[in-house]
């Protein structure tokens, strides 16, 4: 379920789990159980790599989310 994966993926970011947070900027990048919103996106996206998840920089790049911050 979409929706409840979106829901855990934010519990997870939030404690600060770089691997969630970079899953839920994919979330909202597609609009996959949540709406798409960049915006979101950008951020989790930028705090994911902040946190070392070096993979969160490639999706940065490509959905061009510094446009978001």
């Amino acid at each position: 379920d979409p929706k409840k994966a979106v829901y855990w993926y934010a519990k997870a970011a939030e404690q600060g789990f770089a691997n969630a947070q970079y899953n839920l900027s994919i979330c909202y990048i597609w609009g996959t159980g949540t709406l798409k919103d960049k915006k979101k996106a950008a951020y989790w996206c930028k705090k994911a790599y902040e946190n070392g998840f070096e993979k969160a920089k490639e999706l940065w790049e490509e959905n061009e989310l510094w446009k978001y911050e």
